[in-house]
């Protein structure tokens, strides 16, 4: 769900899926369904360059040491889960994909957001705070998302531990007024082979579909009127991009 509050008004809500990956997982996940396979072509497939900083390396391995890198302590046997979706039939394309780091308790550290945007650039928000379960942040945006929002807005994240359903919240403020809102709440199905052949039975191509319904609806709000900020107005306020 995406819905633009102010200045002026569009919404929308679609039906979507999302691979929930635990990194250490990534090649049994391959074996066991003919269907999916890492870091080689297939109609569902994850690569490991897709996600974090675009260099050698898997993708866990860069995920800790981006951890690190802000002052988290996390060891190589911690678990992470990712949730994010995969390339369909070779295409890819995230919005956002979410990190969730567990100790060898089991016990949440931390999250981060990857965020990325029709560039193919990527930007990545820690998240330390958890208040009942649920990881909070609010930030500067410092990153081109939408040429329809300004490089001066809050992010403002919220979302819960993943369990058995998927609840989370991105919202947009200016200064104390929201915005926009967005969410993402979904409900866990094993993964198998026969859940991918009906995944590509009920949504064909998604990511597909995704980079054309972003661009249909930035048109639809060009047409509306709402202000236009060009990628190369404030690019000192484009901060900290991974890619």
């Amino acid at each position: 769900m995406h819905k633009r509050l102010n200045p002026i008004k569009n919404g929308f809500i679609y039906r979507i899926f999302m691979f929930c990956i635990d990194l250490d997982e990534l090649k049994t996940l391959s074996k066991n369904n003919f269907l999916f396979s890492y870091n080689r072509l297939n109609l569902f497939s994850f690569f490991d360059k897709d996600h974090s900083e675009n260099k050698e390396g898997t993708t866990k391995d860069k995920v800790l040491e981006y951890t690190r890198s802000k002052g988290v302590d996390v060891s190589n046997d911690c678990r992470v889960l990712l949730i994010t979706m995969p390339r369909i039939a070779g295409y890819i394309f995230n919005p956002v994909s979410f990190y969730f780091i567990f100790d060898e308790n089991s016990q949440a550290v931390c999250a981060i957001a990857e965020v990325s945007n029709t560039y193919r650039e990527m930007k990545p928000y820690l998240i330390e705070k958890i208040v009942n379960n649920r990881f909070k942040l609010r930030t500067p945006k410092h990153f081109y998302v939408s040429p329809f929002s300004s490089l001066n807005l809050d992010f403002d994240f919220d979302f819960a531990l993943p369990d058995n359903l998927l609840d989370i919240k991105i919202n947009e403020f200016e200064g104390e007024s929201k915005i926009l809102i967005s969410s993402v709440l979904g409900e866990s199905k094993h993964f198998t082979s026969w859940r991918l052949i009906w995944l590509t039975i009920k949504y064909p191509l998604l990511t597909l579909k995704v980079i054309f319904l972003i661009h249909w609806h930035a048109l639809k709000l060009k047409l509306k009127g709402l202000k236009h900020y060009p990628k190369n107005d404030n690019p000192q306020l484009q901060k900290d991009l991974m890619r």
